[in-house]
């Protein structure tokens, strides 16, 4: 299992090769992450829950070529602006740990301050 940081050395290492950093601001990659996004959202747009599992069952590849796409951006973004990903991430699970206590959120779909 490869890290984030491994990851992220992958991406810049595909990016600086042609010469795209020139491209990468902040705002278009913001933008291109956002994009990508929506094409992951594209698979599931009308269907019912039982719609979508059948839709990742027929369309695995494509939908976890979506989502790749959406991590390659992601990391990217992360890299360029100096964020470490993986303590971010850890942050955010903590600040989640105190919105969400398990006492009130297990089995909830209520945002936090509806809790």
């Amino acid at each position: 299992m490869s890290t984030i940081e491994e990851l992220t050395a992958e991406i810049r290492t595909f990016r600086d090769a042609r010469d795209w950093k020139q491209f990468h601001a902040p705002k278009e990659m913001a933008v291109a992450l956002s994009v990508e996004a929506s094409e992951l959202l594209q698979h599931f747009v009308w269907l019912s829950a039982e719609q979508s599992e059948k839709r990742v069952l027929e369309h695995k590849s494509q939908i976890a070529d979506e989502i790749a796409d959406v991590a390659l951006l992601l990391f990217e973004l992360s890299d360029n602006l100096g964020l470490d990903l993986a303590r971010e991430m850890r942050g955010k699970l903590a600040r989640n740990e105190k919105r969400y206590p398990v006492s009130k959120a297990r089995g909830s779909n209520k945002k936090y301050n509806e809790l």
